[in-house]
């Protein structure tokens, strides 16, 4: 009959314990056992038996599916991608190392990844600076970003009021039951005016008159996130001035965006409620087309919620989200702390971002993989905006969301895929960042290398760089 692994939670269990505020003493006291034994469970030296485990989950709500290896797969992934970058290439790091650490001391490797996430971060932000000419420290918009980004783009007492409201019981659309909300509680009506009437706005706001306004060029997906908007401008303000107020920025219109971005955020949550969108989610394998059919909502809003499931114990696959025009412009991106994208500058060409607008309204998929070996798995596909009529402005942009390799066998567009075995299409953060050697498709030099001219040869790549 075979052994039965023994089990060691050592620094699991400090972890906890720091999380809890207690000393090794008052966690004893509170699993019935000695501050020894508690000692020495952290130090490894003894296993944890499966009766401790049903203490552990009793008094401190330990969550046992912790226990299945995902948290250490995690890390393990995250340790091996620093592990690879150069700056470890003389320290004999290898990937046994990276589970070793993972498996053993997941607290000073969740360190170490943070360290290495950080050390990234900053190099990126100093080598980008030299393209934007130093814009980051006074860019609004960038700030913006950073506060979203900080946040994970998860904001748990926002979805908890919106599951709130959409789950009251009142029949018919959503639209329909927030008019009726705007009628019940703050004496506003709805009307739908022509696009003539509304001159140019999509929403506003009559206190006056007692009405909302929408513009009936809208589709109903957008009729009903702004009618959502407007509720949350009115019944949630405090909650987001709390939430923006808790971190710094250095302009007011930076505090602004990110506050409107998280009243955005909001109206997503009233749409699509964290509960039974994560669940109708998992079901349809994040098939974002039935997901706006059954919610009612646009691709772009199902994509852009995707990347908010991020609540601890019922989180999704993490995405990140890129929204770009023809023109190479970035209007929206959202990392998910996955996908090192560029703060300026413009998107990979070998990226199906571009190819995507060749064929309006299909989805393309794509196995892609960065300089530092690490793929992902992405989908494409365009979405227009403005208002409806023939002679209204119409923008094409695509909207790009995407995961890790090994989660996109959970999604239902990499059915009939081996993901292991695709070969993936090399791709770059931006040419200034890139530092591939033979990318016929590169438009500038990387910033970091020096330039090789050489008139005796041409090659397939318009720029040669020295690495030295």
């Amino acid at each position: 009959m075979a052994m039965k692994r023994k089990l060691y939670l050592g620094p699991r269990l400090r972890r906890l314990r720091r999380e809890q505020g207690h000393t090794q003493a008052e966690m004893a006291a509170a699993l019935e056992i000695s501050p020894s034994y508690v000692n020495l469970i952290e130090r490894n030296q003894r296993p944890v038996s499966a009766e401790l485990l049903v203490r552990l989950a009793s008094v401190y709500g330990f969550d046992l599916s912790r226990l299945d290896g995902a948290e250490t797969d995690e890390l393990f992934a995250s340790l091996a991608a620093a592990f690879a970058d150069p700056i470890f290439q003389d320290a004999g790091v290898t990937r046994e190392d990276a589970f070793e650490l993972a498996a053993g001391n997941p607290v000073l490797g969740d360190a170490i990844a943070a360290l290495f996430r950080a050390y990234r971060s900053a190099e990126q932000e100093l080598t980008e600076t030299r393209i934007a000419g130093n814009r980051a420290a006074d860019d609004p918009v960038e700030e913006a970003r950073t506060f979203l980004q900080e946040n994970r783009n998860h904001f748990p007492e926002i979805d908890e009021t919106g599951e709130a409201i959409a789950e009251e019981k009142e029949s018919g659309a959503l639209f329909d039951r927030l008019a009726a909300r705007f009628r019940r509680d703050h004496r506003l009506r709805v009307r739908i005016l022509p696009a003539d009437v509304m001159a140019g706005a999509w929403r506003r706001l009559n206190r006056h008159a007692g009405e909302i306004a929408i513009s009936e060029a809208l589709d109903q997906a957008s009729r009903t996130f702004n009618l959502a908007l407007q509720l949350v401008l009115i019944e949630q303000g405090a909650v987001l001035d709390r939430i923006v107020n808790r971190s710094k920025f250095s302009t007011d219109a930076g505090r602004r965006l990110a506050r409107s971005a998280l009243a955005n955020y909001a109206a997503a949550a009233i749409m699509l409620p964290y509960g039974p969108f994560l669940s109708a989610a998992k079901e349809l394998g994040y098939d974002i087309e039935a997901l706006g059919r059954r919610f009612s909502a646009s691709f772009e809003q199902v994509a852009h919620r995707l990347t908010t499931l991020r609540r601890p114990g019922a989180e999704g696959v993490p995405f990140f989200f890129l929204r770009v025009d023809a023109a190479g412009n970035v209007s929206k991106r959202f990392s998910g702390d996955i996908f090192p994208f560029a703060r300026y500058g413009g998107s990979c060409p070998l990226w199906t971002v571009h190819e995507a607008f060749r064929t309006p309204r299909r989805i393309i998929t794509q196995i892609i993989q960065l300089p530092d070996q690490s793929r992902y798995f992405s989908i494409a596909r365009t979405v227009t905006s403005g208002a409806g009529g023939y002679a209204a402005p119409h923008i094409e942009r695509v909207v790009v969301v995407g995961c890790a390799l090994d989660d996109g066998k959970k999604l239902v567009y990499a059915n009939g895929l081996d993901l292991a075995a695709a070969s993936a299409a090399p791709v770059g953060v931006t040419c200034r960042l890139c530092e591939r050697p033979d990318c016929a498709a590169r438009a500038h030099p990387p910033l970091r290398r020096r330039l090789i001219i050489d008139e005796y040869r041409r090659l397939a790549a318009p720029f040669a760089f020295a690495f030295d």
